[in-house]
């Protein structure tokens, strides 16, 4: 049972001048607690109830700025926030809880003080209670607010050795398993779920009835996820009753064992260190004693410029960061504290874990309250005496750090293999006998120091080093082995040609003795195969001292090796135009090389910043516009044109501001467009490519992003005064949603109007369905190419009338032309069933898989996928229609076709090269049989047709009238029906593309990079589809008979292969329901993936679905279903009708809610 204390710190209260009694509140809520527990105990001894003392988040985070124009300010210190805590945990405790509960934590950092806090009280009261910590992911990308993924916020608190660990609040149990079987995997504790009863709909309230929320815990349980369920906001005692009942019996989730040799550290994102891990390189140049350029700029407070050069390590290849202040004229710690919080706000340079790195022990506990993760402390070490060596070190696990260790003692600086050795093992032994100190946070620094320096007693430094990295590694279990590779080649200074040669083949040899990491410039590193053989064999001379003359040969050497390697020419006779010329030409052409240089040369040359959006900008964009719309110009090209036009534009913007704010006008724009994604779908790259087109074209775009509930779509277009709403969709749930959006526009009374997009929508539907229930102007948009003559129409009021007049005709002929089609006759529904498939089944060819049960493919290399991709709808995402690769020489747009596909290739070269997405799959076979329009999926271990149920797949029937001789079809007609007494199999799978996706597509994004984040997620979209082809070959091989399949590419875009893969929402099995019960069979969300409230897949770029085997198998469309299979349907699936025609309302050959047929 918690406390009600979950905002019970002095932060928290100050809001309400209540700080002074912070300590009472929480002693007075533990005592009640425990004397309710007390009572209901003496009840029922047999179940003794505990009281939990909870400590919320408090409403502030020390990861992230509330002020938006200065990103290092924090509300409140780390120490501040301790004390808070401090004063909670004592009321806690005095009011008499049995245990303490860290909850709803959604920045890490405030986490770790409330941590530190609980380890000093405990320390001063010389008493422990067992620890209870939870995590809140606050939404479906799997993070917390403070952007941290599970298993790097796991990383990151494991140090507290909590009794539990687990995730609560903001999700509900559904989207809420991926994350928990996340955690389940990492977490060597306990763990505990207690999700909301599901998503807050449309007015904050809860709608997931007990029932729902006890059967998807008890999937946890089940699942051997949790140890611990109990229920968040919306959940009530009913739901707790539920629960309890649903995993009455169920085993809870085993202990697993500390997974031996592995390190792990974080900073958003969770660095993995195993024995087969590759080298990692811990970034030097953010280093102020090591890099003049980053001290030149910390030293005039150009801290923007700093955090580039940090960005520049991680781009370069660097897994960790090292940070260093320690300037004789710097406050160290203010500067350490500035440029941590400040890059603690970009995430690309935020994933990975920082080295503190300082020789005053003042600086490292200042980095040390700054960072949310698992920080790297460089470092410590027994220079004075072993009393000050532990106390740093248990100051150390106290905030949940790793420690370099440097091989020095009381007597100095070790530089043999003998001291080195000694040294380290000493400390080892301190470390993990006398305080516990875990062996795999312990990083020994064994001293790399210069050679080749004149004087022959340095001479072996870097043998002494490999050796005793050898030595260590043996003596002393789990810990790594790091060094400052740079010190190496001091005496080769200015010479960088030389020093990369060097510190490659050091590194090179240093890793096979088993070091694990080193302090380099990650973006200055020689490949050791490409290395020259004369500079190789004198760098390697010097480096294992093979001979006497080995450092005067190197300096000779050196000094004839100072050249630089022959550049790229570029053909930039466009430069020599006016400024005007070259804007227009940079914009046509999509060049962003010289855009900062050349608007600012414009600038100079207008009176005002605006003029030069106005002139020459804006006139090179009207090109861009004419060439498009003549189609003389692609969408790919105008994407790549409006990322030179935001860049430019982004450059001005200050200039601008600072004009309105000296003048008090207001900025202008042709009128401004609202545009979402419906709720429950994830799909945006339509969108996204229409909000590029309005933009370039003078409109303002509030782009809400996908999966936007429609008070938050209605309430931004009134805040923003809009002129004009766009919804977007792609799943055919989006359609309903758009309804309901309309439906809220006119109960609202709004006046705009109200533009529809997206792969599923039409024209028809939207006069059919949307038009009817909204008054103002509704207009469908098949493409981007048309988005600016409709939305120019709409805001100019003498055309809108016209095309208002025009578009309310042509929707009343769809409709009529609709109600036509509704009056076609369809089948009875048993005269369908009747004219059904029908098959010999006791000659069917039915063959059995060679696994049954689920294989998951954690990571498909994407090399082995891409031969399967089908380039024909990565052109079509970009509007160029056409079959690859006949469009490449399509005489109109074949030249972009190949700019196209030639930028594509790139792209998708970088993402395998660079690991940027991880395909994931699982498949499986299992027994079934069909139980008339059911397909039953049995047990693995079924052999006969009675085996145990796992599942049952509810299937349409065509019901339209077929030409003679043709049947009315069921995918379940694919299947052996019971009476048969044959056992058949079926398929399921699932693919996603789209892990990654969104840390790309922020990189290009932020880099105001159009033309590339869209990209990406075509890519993944092609990835995705080619995977599901990928795998599906493989499935028609486990089932044996696709085992003598050579098809080629045209073969598989042609299904010139036996078996289906049909997906839930398309033709054949069209209701997007069906997708809950194939998740849970394939147990999908454990690779990532998840489901909306409306079945659309995450990550997006997904693909799902059941494969067929049956030699007559093949996709076709149900199409219209009458009431009466609606209602059998319903029936099958022992769920309301209602609900059926929501999820089949496009199919549905009826109105809903008549009395007749």
């Amino acid at each position: 049972i918690e406390t009600n204390t979950f905002s019970s710190t002095a932060i928290a209260q100050s809001d309400y001048a209540l700080e002074a009694i912070a300590y009472e509140l929480n002693v007075e809520a533990s005592r009640l607690a425990k004397e309710a527990a007390a009572v209901w105990t003496k009840q029922t001894p047999d179940r003794p109830r505990f009281v939990a003392g909870a400590l919320g988040p408090t409403n502030r985070t020390l990861s992230i700025s509330p002020d938006v124009n200065d990103p290092t300010f924090r509300a409140s210190t780390f120490d501040e926030m301790r004390a808070a805590y401090v004063d909670q945990v004592r009321g806690l405790v005095d009011g008499g809880c049995d245990l303490l509960l860290v909850e709803t934590i959604f920045d890490t950092l405030n986490a770790k003080a409330a941590l530190v806090a609980i380890h000093d009280l405990f320390e001063e009261r010389g008493v422990e209670v067992p620890l209870m910590i939870s995590v809140t992911i606050t939404d479906r990308s799997g993070r917390t607010l403070s952007g941290q993924t599970v298993d790097a916020f796991y990383a990151s608190i494991a140090h507290a050795k909590p009794l539990s660990v687990g995730i609560n609040c903001a999700l509900g149990a559904r989207d809420m398993r991926p994350y928990l079987a996340e955690l389940a995997e990492v977490a060597d504790c306990f763990v505990s779920s207690y999700p909301n009863a599901g998503l807050p709909n449309a007015f904050g309230e809860y709608d997931e009835q007990p029932n729902q929320t006890a059967a998807l815990l008890r999937d946890f349980a089940t699942g051997g996820l949790v140890n611990i369920l109990g229920g968040c906001c919306g959940t009530t005692p009913d739901h707790i009753r539920a629960i309890v009942q649903a995993v009455d019996g169920v085993a809870p989730r085993p202990l697993p064992a500390s997974e031996a040799g592995v390190s792990r550290f974080s900073g958003l994102e969770t660095l993995t260190v195993r024995n087969d891990s590759n080298f990692l390189m811990v970034g030097e140049r953010t280093n102020v004693t090591g890099s003049a350029r980053f001290a030149q700029l910390i030293k005039s407070s150009d801290y923007a410029a700093a955090t580039e050069v940090a960005l520049d390590q991680v781009r370069g290849g660097a897994n960790v960061v090292d940070v260093n202040m320690d300037e004789a004229l710097l406050d160290s710690e203010r500067a350490m504290t500035h440029f941590l919080n400040l890059i603690a706000t970009e995430p690309e340079i935020a994933k990975v874990p920082v080295m503190i790195d300082s020789s005053k022990w003042s600086v490292i506990e200042a980095g040390l309250k700054c960072v949310q993760g698992k920080p790297i402390v460089n470092s410590i070490s027994l220079k004075e005496g072993e009393e000050d060596f532990l106390n740093k070190a248990r100051q150390l696990r106290r905030y949940g750090a790793a420690a370099v260790v440097m091989a020095f003692d009381e007597t100095g600086q070790a530089d043999t293999v003998a001291r080195k050795v000694e040294i380290s093992q000493r400390a080892y032994q301190l470390l993990t006998k006398r305080i516990g100190f875990d062996p795999h946070d312990i990083i020994f620094d064994p001293n790399i120091l210069a050679i080749a320096t004149g004087l022959e007693e340095h001479n072996d430094y870097a043998v002494n080093f490999l050796e005793a990295t050898r030595a260590i590694k043996l003596a002393c279990p789990g810990v790594l082995v790091s060094g400052g590779v740079s010190n190496l080649s001091f005496s080769f200074r200015g010479n960088n040609l030389i020093r990369e040669a060097i510190h490659s083949v050091f590194l090179y040899h240093a890793v096979k003795a088993g070091m694990d990491m080193g302090i380099v410039n990650a973006g200055q590193l020689a490949v050791y195969e490409d290395i020259e053989p004369q500079l190789l064999t004198h760098v390697e001379d010097i480096i294992f001292n093979r001979r006497p003359d080995a450092t005067e040969r190197m300096v000779e050497l050196a000094a004839t090796m100072k050249g630089t390697g022959a550049r790229r020419q570029v053909d930039e006779t466009w430069r020599a135009a006016t400024v005007e010329k070259r804007l227009s030409h940079a914009l046509v052409h999509g060049i962003v090389d010289h855009i900062e240089a050349d608007t600012e040369e414009a600038r100079g040359a207008f009176d005002r910043p605006l003029e030069v959006i106005e002139g020459p900008l804006m006139d090179g964009m009207k090109i861009v516009g004419d060439l498009f719309g003549s189609g003389k110009m692609f969408l790919p090209q105008v994407v790549k044109s409006a990322r030179v036009m935001k860049k430019a534009v982004v450059y001005l913007e200050p200039f601008m501001e600072k004009e309105r704010l000296s003048s008090g006008a207001k900025a202008s724009s042709k009128g401004k467009v609202v545009m979402a994604t419906v709720k429950g779908d994830v799909h945006d790259i339509g969108k996204n490519i229409v909000a590029v087109v309005l933009r370039c074209n003078g409109y303002e775009v509030v782009d809400l992003g996908v999966m936007v509930h429609c008070d938050t779509i209605l309430q931004t277009a009134v805040d923003e005064q809009a002129d004009i709403i766009g919804l977007s969709g792609l799943i055919t749930p989006s359609l309903d949603e758009m309804v309901f959006v309309a439906k809220e526009m006119q109960h609202r009374r709004f006046d705009r109007p109200l533009l529809i997009g997206g792969a599923t929508t039409s024209s028809q539907h939207t006069a059919v369905k949307i038009a009817p229930v909204y008054d103002q102007s509704t207009v469908h948009v098949a493409d981007a190419s048309r988005v600016i003559d409709a939305v120019s129409s709409l805001l100019n009021p003498e055309r809108r009338v016209v095309l208002d007049s025009a578009n309310r005709q042509a929707q009343k002929t769809l409709r009529e032309q609709y109600a036509a089609r509704q009056e076609k006759p369809l089948l009875e529904y048993q005269q369908a069933i009747e004219n059904r498939f029908q098959d010999d089944w006791s000659r069917v060819d039915l063959p059995e898989p060679r696994f049954l049960g689920r294989n998951v493919l954690s990571e498909i290399e994407i090399d082995r996928v891409v031969p399967f991709i089908d380039w024909t709808f990565f052109f079509s995402a970009w509007e160029i229609k056409g079959r690859f690769p006949a469009v490449l020489d399509h005489s109109v747009y074949g030249k972009q076709a190949r700019q196209l596909h030639r930028d594509g290739t790139a792209l998708l070269r970088r993402i395998v090269d660079e690991r940027r997405l991880t395909l994931r799959a699982v498949y499986g076979f299992w027994p079934a049989v069909s139980d008339g329009d059911d397909i039953v999926v049995l047990a693995p271990g079924a052999t006969t047709i009675n085996g145990s149920e796992l599942a049952r797949f509810a299937m349409l029937r065509q019901q339209g009238e077929q030409p003679k001789g043709r049947p009315n079809r069921s995918l379940a007609d694919f299947i052996a029906p019971r009476d048969s007494d044959r056992l058949d199999h079926i398929g399921g799978f699932a693919v996603t593309a789209g892990i990654g996706v969104d840390a790309l597509v922020f990189e290009y994004e932020r880099d105001h990079d159009d033309y590339h984040a869209i990209m990406v997620k075509a890519l993944a979209d092609r990835l995705a589809e080619a995977a599901a082809e990928y795998l599906h070959a493989e499935a028609r091989r486990q089932w044996t008979y696709g085992e003598g399949e050579q098809l080629s590419m045209d073969d598989l875009q042609h299904e010139r292969y036996r078996g289906i893969r049909p997906a839930f929402g398309y033709p054949a099995c069209p209701d997007h329901s069906e997708k809950f019960k194939l998740f849970d069979l394939l147990e999908a969300r454990s690779l990532g993936m998840s489901l909306t409230e409306s079945a659309a897949m995450t990550p997006a770029a997904s693909v799902s679905g059941l494969y067929f085997a049956h030699p007559d198998a093949h996709y076709f469309a149900v199409g219209r279903i009458g009431a009466d299979q609606a209602e059998r349907y319903a029936a099958r699936k022992d769920c309301p009708i209602v609900e059926v025609e929501r999820w089949l309302g496009p199919y549905l050959a009826y109105v809903p809610g008549a009395t007749t047929t």
